[in-house]
């Protein structure tokens, strides 16, 4: 009678644990196929004994999809659409492109200042932009500077032609005995000391017929006078030009800073005009004002060099014709005292 009721609980026990395992194991395949992740396989296989175990991780697996709900109040709030489940967040957030009318707004509004601006900031680029005062003082300058360069030329020529005729013509007059014999050397030479030769022999037969009487101290100052104009006169037709370079080296310097002052005061005003102190607007003008006085000191300077160069070999000029002029002396002189012999009877 005792073992009859045990044998049907023990098989209502067996037959309980069997149905149990069974609905645990279709539970734990489920799972994996409804999530469809890699996430959802986190949870191991139930065992026999944890019953209630498998329908507990399920809501855990299913932790995951909340994640793309999580993040859809902050794309709202971004302006974006809200991505699918099935999407991820990150790569809808990035595949939206950039607006490209926003990488062209810089474009149109250096379109707008160039037309403003010269093209072309070379020598000849800020010349051709500048105003027409600036212009005119510029050419100015520019027509300055090649009559300078032009007077360097024509007196470097003239001196040295000068120079040699004048060391010629000493070498005669140191070489010749008497004024006569000078006189037959020079021939019809025109230059300076050639003519002072000529003169003193003029100065001579004029003053021959008086010599007895009063002497020989009228004809040396009088021969003496006639040299000094020869010589002043030689020296100021070898200066002549010389001004004009001693002009444009003290005023070029200024004639530019007016053009710079007004290229200045123009671009002030463009400034106020333009509302704008951006360095690209307002270089360009200061720019054309300064090359004003650059042009103004590129002939000022030549001119002042070229001018002192001038004035020192000038003076050399006119001391080789003191020196000439010495030489006739001399041999009116020596005739003078050799007159009672008559070595100036040819004169």
């Amino acid at each position: 009678m005792t073992h009859l009721p045990r044998q049907p609980l023990r098989a209502g026990l067996a037959a309980f644990l069997v149905a149990a395992t069974l609905a645990g194991a279709g539970l734990a395949q489920d799972v994996p196929t409804t999530q469809g992740q890699p996430e959802a396989a986190v949870p191991a296989a139930p065992q026999p004994a944890a019953d209630a175990a498998a329908p507990v991780a399920a809501p855990e697996a299913a932790a995951p999809t909340a994640v793309p709900d999580a993040a859809t109040p902050d794309d709202a709030a971004a302006g974006l659409q809200a991505p699918s489940p099935t999407q991820p967040a990150a790569p809808g957030q990035t595949a939206t492109p950039a607006d490209p009318a926003d990488a062209a707004q810089p474009v149109p509004v250096v379109a707008e200042r160039d037309p403003g601006l010269p093209h072309d900031l070379s020598p000849m680029g800020m010349f051709l932009a500048a105003d027409w005062v600036v212009k005119g003082v510029m050419i100015g300058l520019a027509v300055a500077s090649v009559i300078t360069w032009t007077i360097l030329l024509v007196k470097l020529i003239e001196l040295w032609a000068a120079s040699r005729r004048v060391t010629s013509a000493t070498r005669r007059i140191q070489a010749a005995p008497s004024l006569p014999d000078a006189l037959a050397g020079i021939g019809r030479r025109r230059d300076p000391v050639s003519r002072m030769i000529r003169s003193a022999a003029e100065e001579y037969r004029r003053s021959e017929p008086a010599l007895a009487q009063a002497g020989d101290h009228g004809i040396k100052e009088r021969v003496a006078s006639q040299l000094d104009r020869i010589e002043v006169a030689a020296g100021r037709r070898m200066a002549r030009g010389t001004g004009v370079l001693a002009t444009i080296g003290s005023t070029a310097p200024f004639v530019g800073l007016f053009g710079t002052v007004w290229g200045i005061m123009n671009s002030f005003i463009g400034i106020s005009e333009s509302q704008t102190t951006n360095l690209a607007v307002v270089a360009p003008g200061i720019a054309e004002a300064l090359l004003a006085t650059a042009i103004g000191l590129v002939a000022a300077i030549p001119a002042v060099v070229i001018y002192n160069v001038f004035a020192r070999a000038v003076t050399g000029y006119r001391m080789r014709l003191g020196h000439a002029a010495a030489g006739v002396q001399q041999m009116v002189s020596r005739d003078l005292d050799f007159r009672g012999r008559g070595p100036a009877a040819g004169v």
